[in-house]
């Protein structure tokens, strides 16, 4: 049985409060404006605020008008180093990345928007240290050395001695799904894009009504699954093929951490900054954090920086999927009849291409002898003329096998259409172009 010690909720608050309030004083302590907190900093300060805030949360202190604003002041400085910790990682890891093409703009916009972020954290340190003296919470008589928040990189790389590649059929298979679900994530996170910085006009507009946290906690954890297959099945070897893999894999993670910043600072801009209609206490906490992060300038950062960036990224990663994935996938060819008494019009064109465009591999519509990209709707109407001129009966298709298998299906229910060129319900294996 364990032992039980009957040690008081302040006598607690002191020391969950601890070392939280040591990192805070070290932050106080630094006197020059060009230091970047490093990973460990923010490391120790989201373990301590996390402990901390459960042990607040576990007493009642968000529903207790003397312990709420030490609360949430608690998780103003959880949240920003959490989004901190992933912009710094970011940062160090830059460099490393593989992309093609310079981002100097990127570089200095993410240095810029981590100095945005810790300049907040300054700001709550005197905040916090008073509300912990008018709590009577026991104030630590020092914070850490500089010493003790060593930065993460050095000069020094470990020698890259490693060669485990064995089996490509089972590299193919991995690579082509691993490529395929990336595509589809592009495809989804579409509809967020756009070219030039919104104003703060357009980005209230957008927050929380179309872009929020659930949203992007969902393509976060969709980049993530996908990274983790990659790191799991993917193999490196020696070979040429190892470079273009890397750059896959920088455009999962960077686009990962964007989101994981870009999350944490909606969540709490919708948790503790978004007016709800509270009119009290939960109003004045609000205020009271929004003098430490003005709520614009971190809107402002999650869209204009994280959400744009986010996008670029994919966009640019969508050239080096398809191509691993043209270079991997398993191919054959198909002939087929083409749609009964009306041909290749709108809708069995749209299927078709839906069907191509939702593996992402390339596939030829073949006919008499011209090629046509069977993930174009355009093209395939081109190739419908051709075929209804020279009164052709069969087309074939050559590529991607896993979206050659799903045309063999729309061809045997005549394209999704009856005589009359009416839709009829597709098989189950289609559901997906319902």
């Amino acid at each position: 049985m364990e032992p039980s010690f009957d040690i008081s909720f302040r006598e607690k608050a002191d020391i969950f409060s601890f070392e939280y309030l040591k990192c805070l004083l070290f932050i106080r302590s630094i006197e020059t404006d060009n230091y970047v907190f490093t990973k460990k900093l923010f490391s120790k300060l989201i373990v301590n605020s996390h402990i901390l805030e459960d042990f607040l949360d576990f007493h009642g202190a968000k529903k207790n008008s003397e312990w709420v604003l030490y609360r949430e002041l608690c998780a103003l400085v959880r949240h920003l180093s959490l989004a901190c910790y992933s912009q710094r990682h970011i940062i160090n890891r830059f460099d490393f990345y593989q992309f093609e093409g310079g981002h100097d703009t990127f570089k200095q916009e993410a240095l810029d928007t981590i100095v945005t972020l810790q300049d907040s954290l300054k700001m709550a340190v005197p905040v916090v240290l008073k509300e912990a003296g008018r709590l009577n919470i026991a104030i630590p008589g020092r914070g850490y050395d500089l010493g003790y928040f060593p930065g993460i990189t050095s000069s020094q790389q470990l020698l890259r001695n490693i060669d485990d590649f064995n089996s490509r059929d089972q590299q193919q298979k991995n690579l082509t799904r691993i490529s395929s679900e990336f595509l589809e994530v592009v495809k989804e996170f579409e509809p967020f894009s756009f070219y030039e910085p919104h104003d703060l006009k357009k980005i209230r507009e957008l927050v929380p009504e179309k872009i929020n946290e659930v949203i992007i906690r969902r393509f976060e954890m969709q980049i993530h699954n996908i990274q983790s297959s990659f790191d799991s099945y993917v193999v490196y070897s020696k070979s040429s093929e190892n470079l273009v893999l890397e750059r896959l894999r920088s455009h999962f993670s960077i686009v990962f951490h964007i989101l994981q910043v870009m999350g944490r600072l909606l969540h709490f801009y919708e948790r503790h900054l978004y007016d709800v209609g509270f009119k009290d206490v939960y109003k004045q906490i609000s205020e009271s954090l929004s003098e430490i992060i003005d709520p614009d300038v971190l809107l402002d950062r999650a869209v204009n920086f994280c959400l744009f960036y986010a996008w670029k990224f994919l966009s640019s990663g969508k050239q080096v999927a398809v191509r691993i994935l043209n270079e991997n996938m398993e191919t054959s060819r198909i002939s087929v009849g083409i749609p009964r008494d009306r041909g290749f019009h709108s809708r069995p064109s749209l299927l078709v291409a839906k069907i191509v465009q939702h593996y992402g591999g390339e596939v030829i519509m073949h006919v008499a002898g011209d090629r046509f990209d069977a993930s174009s709707v355009l093209d395939i109407q081109w190739a419908g003329g051709k075929i209804k001129k020279e009164e052709i009966e069969t087309v074939s298709f050559s590529g991607d096998i896993r979206a050659l298998n799903d045309l063999k299906i729309l061809a045997g229910v005549n394209y999704g259409e009856d005589v009359m060129g009416k839709g009829i319900p597709l098989p189950k294996e289609l559901s997906y172009l319902s």
